[in-house]
């Protein structure tokens, strides 16, 4: 079965500011050469008077303002249609388009939500600014929220950015090795191992003997182990959560213990 290429589309004020993910690095050369389709929607096209209002103040006083009901709910019918266009409906399934909200309210972005969303053919992404939006748009059109973290950013924008590339960046053939996505930290449920370059010594610190070996099985335990160990000393959250689904094997324990003791692997 052919792979379909996903479609995203955002809804933003300011379109210019996807030029970062559109123009550079393995985001932009995967955009280029046609493995996914974006377009940003600027909600000031889909507004109905001739100061082209995008907000409003809110009901009830306070501070700030809030993005209007209208204009984006316009912006995601329009996009929509376009989805329908291209034969593809929100039917509940996993590959069904779906569409999100960035916003601190929601569920926090991992490697697992990334995989979730990334069974979707088309994803809507919904950035906010000033106070947020109409919360009628949200709950009319059932909106995902989906946050980066526990603080404030001005808007939606650049979370909407992250979104795209963790999504982007697993798409096959946008890495120059597939491997690379493998192995990235999350990937396998731990963070990545360290990693060294030329010159093997520098500054007086040399590159770990085992990696200059050519050995490499002996890279690969090391690698595991420090992967592992690394997780264990920095996340150990994450480490539980990946012990919770998939319990370490014995050769995993053995090369965590040997990290706790001290003992580098391969050597």
């Amino acid at each position: 079965m052919q792979q379909i290429m996903p479609r995203y589309d955002v809804i933003s004020l300011f379109p210019e500011m996807f030029s970062a993910l559109t123009q550079h690095g393995v985001s932009g050369r995967a955009l280029q050469n046609g493995l996914a389709q974006l377009q940003v929607w600027d909600p000031r096209a889909f507004t109905l008077d001739a100061y082209r209002t995008v907000d409003d103040r809110p009901f009830g006083g306070g501070p700030g303002m809030v993005m209007l009901a209208e204009p984006l709910d316009l912006a995601i019918t329009a996009i929509k249609a376009e989805w329908r266009r291209a034969g593809l409906e929100v039917d509940g399934t996993a590959s069904s388009p779906r569409l999100i909200y960035l916003s601190p309210q929601g569920r926090v972005l991992n490697q697992t939500l990334v995989e979730e969303l990334g069974q979707a053919a088309a994803l809507g992404l919904l950035c906010g600014r000033y106070e947020g939006v109409d919360e009628r748009v949200l709950t009319r059109h059932q909106v995902l929220e989906v946050s980066i973290g526990d603080f404030v950013l001005s808007g939606g924008e650049l979370p909407a950015m992250v979104v795209l590339d963790a999504l982007i960046r697993r798409l096959p053939g946008a890495l120059g090795n597939a491997q690379s996505a493998e192995e990235d930290s999350f990937a396998t449920g731990v963070l990545d191992c360290p990693h060294y370059t030329r010159p093997e010594v520098y500054l007086g610190q040399a590159v770990p003997e085992v990696l200059r070996s050519g050995n490499h099985s002996a890279i690969a335990r090391w690698r595991l182990q420090q992967a592992l160990g690394r997780t264990a000393q920095r996340r150990p959250d994450v480490l539980a959560r990946r012990v919770a689904t998939q319990p370490l094997s014995g050769e995993e324990q053995d090369l965590l213990a040997s990290f706790e003791a001290g003992k580098v692997a391969g050597n």
